[in-house]
C-alpha cells in the first residue's frame, strides 16, 4: 500500500499525440524546394553562343537626293494624251512614246476594239509586280500621300499596257480606220529612259543644293496621267538621257567629309533593294555653311529612275572574320613570366617550379601546373589563380629566381567547348555597338563553330567593364557550367543585324592592351 502511495504518474498534453512526423518532414522539404527554385531563377544563367564567320560594316545611313540628266518634253499640240512607251523603260530615237488625240475619239475607238478584254502577257505582269514591290518596300505610314502617287502611277501603267497591246500594229489600225487619221504620233527625240512625272528637281546641280531641298514635306511631284487633256506647252513626259547619275547627301561633320574626300570612292548600299555600288566623291559648301557630298555612279540609273529621294548607307569599312557579341567580351589580368621558367614534368604537363618551405623552414620546390593564355617574344601570360603575387620561381639548372609580380591584361571571351568556361584571347578587327569581328585561327584564340559564353557577366562579376576586370587579380579562369549551359547559334553574314547602325563610343569595351601594372624583380 505504501508503494502505491509513492507512485507518481506524469501526464502529457493530449495534442502531442496528434503530431504527424511525415507532415513535418514534407513541410520542411517543400520550403527547401521553394527556396531552391527561387534562388535558381534569381541567379544569372550562362548561355552559349556559337561562333560563326561574318562581317560588320561602318554603316552611315543618309537621306539622299538623286540627280540625273533629265529633259522635259512638252506638247506641241493640244489634245488628249495616250502613252505607249513603258515608264522606266528605254526608248531609242524614233520610238513611239505617246499620241495626241485632238478629237478625243481614240479612247472610244479603243473600247470598241475590245480593250477591256485584253490579256496582259508575262512581261507586262512582271512590270506591275515590280512596281508594287518597289512601293511596298519604300512605303512609310507617316507619309501617306505617296499612296495616291502610287495609285495614279499604277492606273497609268495598266492603261499604257492595255493601249500598247491593242495598238501593237498601229500602222494597220491607222490604215483601216478613218477615225485615227486625226491622231498625231510623237516619237522619242533622244535615247533614254522615259518617266511620266515631273517635280521641279530636273535641272538641279550640286552647286544649287540647299538644306530645304531635303525636306520631303515640301516636296511635290506631278504625275502625268494617261488620256489627260493637255494644251500646247504642257509637259507630257521627261527622258533621262545619260546612265551617269548622282546622289547628294548633307553632312555637317567636317571630319567625316574629309574622310570621304580622302577615300575618293565610297561603297554605297541602297536601302530600297540592298544593291551596292561605288560612287565617286565630290563636295560643295554653300553660302549658308551647309556641306553636301555628291556620289556619282555610272550604272543602276534605270533602277532608281522613278525615285528622287533615296535612303542609303555609306560603307567606309568592311571587316570579315569571326562575329561575336560584345556582351561576350571581357578584359582579364595575367601574370607575365619569362619563357625560360616554363618547364614540363615527367607527365608532359606544362608548369613552373615554385619555392616552397617545409615545417622546419627549409627551402624546397614544388611543380605548379599552369595554362598559357598568350605570349610575346620573351614572356608567357599565366593565369592569376595558379600563382600568387610574390611567389618565387626557380630557373632549372641555375641559381636564378624570379618573383611573380608583373601583370598585363588581355581581351578575350570564355570558351565553353569542354563544358566549362575557359578564357581565350581575341584580336578585335572591328566592332560596332552590338557585335565585334575578331581574327580567326589565332594561337590562343577562337575558331569557327566554337562555343562561347554569351554574357561574360555570368562568369565574371568583375567584368562589368573591361577596365574593372583588368584590375582584378582574383577572377576565376574556369567555371563549371554543365547544368546551366544553353546553346545559341550565332548568325553569319551582314545583317543585321544586320543591322545596320553607326558605331557608338567604344570605350565600354577596350580594344587595346594596357601596359604592365607592376614591375618584375629578378634575383
Amino acid at each position: 500500500m505504501a508503494g502505491n502511495r509513492n507512485t507518481k504518474v506524469t501526464k502529457y498534453p493530449k495534442n502531442l499525440n496528434n503530431i504527424n512526423i511525415g507532415m513535418v518532414f514534407f513541410a520542411v522539404m517543400a520550403i527547401y524546394i521553394i527556396i531552391s527554385v527561387i534562388t535558381y531563377f534569381r541567379r544569372d544563367h550562362m548561355v552559349g553562343y556559337q561562333v560563326m564567320e561574318g562581317s560588320l560594316s561602318t554603316n552611315n545611313i543618309y537621306d539622299a537626293i538623286a540627280i540625273r540628266s533629265e529633259k522635259i518634253i512638252e506638247s506641241d499640240t493640244a489634245g488628249y494624251i495616250n502613252y505607249f512607251a513603258t515608264e522606266g523603260g528605254r526608248v531609242a530615237v524614233g520610238n513611239l512614246v505617246y499620241t495626241v488625240d485632238e478629237s478625243g475619239q481614240l479612247l472610244e475607238y479603243l473600247k470598241s476594239q475590245g480593250s477591256e478584254e485584253v490579256a496582259l502577257g508575262d512581261e507586262d505582269l512582271s512590270e506591275l509586280r515590280t512596281q508594287i514591290v518597289n512601293f511596298d518596300s519604300s512605303f512609310d505610314p507617316h507619309d501617306f500621300h505617296t499612296v495616291y502617287d502610287f495609285k495614279v502611277s499604277l492606273d497609268g501603267t495598266v492603261q499604257k499596257l492595255s493601249n500598247n497591246s491593242i495598238l501593237s500594229n498601229i500602222q494597220s489600225l491607222n490604215a483601216n480606220s478613218g477615225t485615227l487619221q486625226s491622231i498625231d504620233y510623237r516619237y522619242a527625240p533622244d535615247t533614254g529612259i522615259v518617266i511620266y512625272s515631273i517635280d521641279g528637281y530636273e535641272n538641279l546641280t550640286l552647286e544649287q543644293m540647299t538644306a530645304d531641298l531635303f525636306d520631303e514635306a515640301n516636296y511635290s511631284k506631278t504625275q502625268l496621267i494617261n488620256n489627260n487633256l493637255v494644251k500646247t506647252g504642257d509637259p507630257v513626259y521627261k527622258i533621262s538621257t545619260s546612265e551617269e547619275w548622282s546622289i547628294v547627301i548633307k553632312e555637317d561633320d567636317p571630319e567625316k567629309v574629309q574622310e570621304l574626300v580622302e577615300l575618293e570612292y565610297v561603297k554605297v548600299r541602297f536601302i530600297k533593294n540592298q544593291n551596292e555600288s561605288w560612287g565617286k566623291v565630290s563636295t560643295f559648301t554653300n553660302a549658308d555653311g551647309d556641306t553636301f557630298v555628291q556620289l556619282t555612279f555610272t550604272n543602276s540609273m534605270i533602277t532608281f529612275c522613278r525615285d528622287r529621294f533615296l535612303n542609303i548607307e555609306l560603307i567606309t569599312e568592311d571587316e570579315t572574320g569571326l562575329k561575336i557579341p560584345n556582351s561576350s567580351i571581357v578584359n582579364r589580368s595575367f601574370y607575365l613570366v619569362p619563357k625560360s621558367y616554363i618547364i614540363k614534368n615527367n607527365e608532359n604537363e606544362t608548369g613552373v617550379l615554385r619555392v616552397k618551405y617545409d615545417e622546419q623552414g627549409k627551402e624546397t620546390s614544388e611543380f605548379i601546373p599552369i595554362t598559357i593564355y598568350n605570349e610575346d617574344e620573351t614572356q608567357y601570360y599565366l593565369d592569376t589563380d595558379a600563382l600568387r603575387s610574390g611567389d618565387t620561381l626557380i630557373l632549372t639548372d641555375s641559381n636564378q629566381r624570379y618573383t611573380v609580380s608583373k601583370t598585363d591584361s588581355l581581351i578575350g571571351v570564355y570558351n565553353i567547348n569542354k563544358g566549362y568556361a575557359d578564357f581565350r584571347q581575341i584580336k578585335i578587327l572591328y566592332q560596332n555597338d552590338e557585335y565585334s569581328i575578331v581574327k580567326s585561327n589565332t594561337t590562343y584564340g577562337l575558331n569557327v563553330f566554337d562555343y562561347i559564353v554569351l554574357d561574360a557577366l555570368t562568369v565574371d562579376s568583375k567584368a562589368k567593364s573591361g577596365l574593372e576586370a583588368e584590375n582584378s587579380d582574383t577572377s576565376d579562369s574556369s567555371y563549371d557550367i554543365r547544368n546551366d549551359n544553353e546553346a545559341v547559334t550565332g548568325e553569319s553574314g551582314d545583317d543585321m543585324g544586320e543591322s545596320e547602325l553607326a558605331p557608338e563610343d567604344e570605350s565600354d569595351i577596350p580594344v587595346e592592351e594596357e601596359g604592365p601594372a607592376e614591375e618584375s624583380t629578378e634575383e
